[in-house]
């Protein structure tokens, strides 16, 4: 220790409580710890400074004596000033952060031979608009790892067993000196689980799971849309040493169709009907997933007009009924006409009021005019020249 002020160091005021003085601790040691920087020995100095700050801080006989007399109040206290039985309770500084708790290695480490849940999978499956408004059962083909049976799981050779790993003693984990602090790291040649196998089974070659591909019905419901997942609870990759399964998720993508638009529940389609039929009303034939139904327009229709078809949409995926059908009308304009029609519609345009005052009007180009906007009989004589 260099005789930098304990508090400072720590960077809190000499008024802090236990709780904030722990978080301060907890910070820089996560900081500067050694595994985060190796090689640095700057950052090692300053982890080994934080922990002698903290070791006479958190305890109040020291940390009173410190408060009076300085350094010269807790000298000899071991390590210059660092007693490593503050920290027994490591696992309350460094709780959940994945073993940082064992790294002073009280306790013994922690080992790992206990069982080890198997991954998630994920399965992106797509389907058609018409699969996911009836509802589809789909079979699906799963390559995953699943527990060998030649050795159980094991990774041993029939008539063998793991042994204890002469590298950690069992432990899971070797420690090593920085200094003052005994550090604990992860054995490399057992991977953590205190266990090696010597003689490895043929099947799974020691790894005690093999790549198996498995069929899977899974049951899409009515109404699902794109980006919404099921899970199979279990059909995962098979876990380590009679661990849990883990689970499937599938991601369903609904493909586009080419009649109608989806919103939510809600279908949209558009649907072309003659200037006679929105002039006078009548019947339009409307395409429906099911097949086709009647919209009744009334007369004087405009094109454009959008009808809704209650409960020919899509089925409501969690909850009851269905959605609606969103109908929007455009005009039929015929492409070929007989003479007797071109006669009639010529009649027909001089009884009209735009059309009667037709040479009061500005001339205008057709490129001017969007298309919709255009008069019926505008775009009928476009078509004949």
């Amino acid at each position: 220790m260099t005789g930098a002020d304990y508090y400072e160091v720590l960077g809190v005021p000499r008024s802090v409580d236990e709780q904030e003085l722990k978080r301060a601790y907890r910070k820089l040691a996560l900081k500067y710890h050694p595994d985060r920087n190796p090689g640095d020995r700057e950052a090692e100095a300053k982890f080994k400074e934080a922990a002698e700050a903290y070791a006479i801080l958190a305890d109040p006989e020291k940390r009173a004596r410190y408060d009076r007399f300085g350094h010269a109040g807790v000298r000899g206290s071991g390590a210059g000033g660092f007693d490593p039985s503050t920290f027994a309770d490591f696992q309350d500084i460094f709780g959940g952060l994945g073993g940082l708790g064992d790294l002073f290695g009280f306790g013994g480490g922690r080992r790992r031979h206990g069982p080890v849940a198997g991954n998630d999978l994920r399965y992106d499956l797509r389907i058609s608009l018409e699969e996911a408004a009836a509802g589809h059962d789909a079979t699906l083909q799963i390559p995953r790892e699943e527990t060998c049976d030649a050795c159980r799981g094991s990774g041993a050779a029939a008539g063998s067993r793991p042994e204890t790993c002469p590298g950690c003693g069992g432990r899971g984990q070797v420690q090593t000196q920085h200094g003052f602090l005994t550090m604990a790291h992860t054995c490399r040649r057992c991977g953590g689980s205190g266990r090696v196998v010597t003689n490895p089974c043929t099947t799974c070659r020691g790894g005690g799971r093999v790549t198996q591909e498995r069929t899977i019905t899974v049951k899409v419901p009515p109404g699902i849309d794109t980006s919404q997942r099921l899970r199979l609870v279990g059909e995962g990759e098979h876990g380590l040493r009679s661990g849990p399964p883990g689970d499937l998720y599938v991601v369903v993508h609904v493909d586009d169709h080419p009649t109608f638009r989806r919103d939510g529940a809600h279908l949209l389609c558009a649907v072309s009907a003659s200037f006679p039929t929105l002039a006078l009303g009548g019947d339009v034939r409307v395409p429906t997933l099911d097949g086709e139904t009647t919209l009744r327009v009334p007369k004087g229709t405009q094109p454009g007009k959008r009808f809704c078809v209650r409960g020919q949409g899509l089925p409501h995926v969690q909850g009851r009924g269905h959605g609606d059908l969103y109908v929007d009308l455009r005009v039929e304009v015929p492409t070929r006409l007989s003479a007797e029609q071109k006669r009639l519609i010529e009649e027909l345009r001089g009884t009209l009021p735009n059309e009667a005052a037709g040479n009061a009007r500005p001339a205008v180009s057709a490129d001017d005019v969007p298309e919709a906007d255009r008069p019926f009989f505008d775009r009928v004589k476009d078509i004949f020249g």
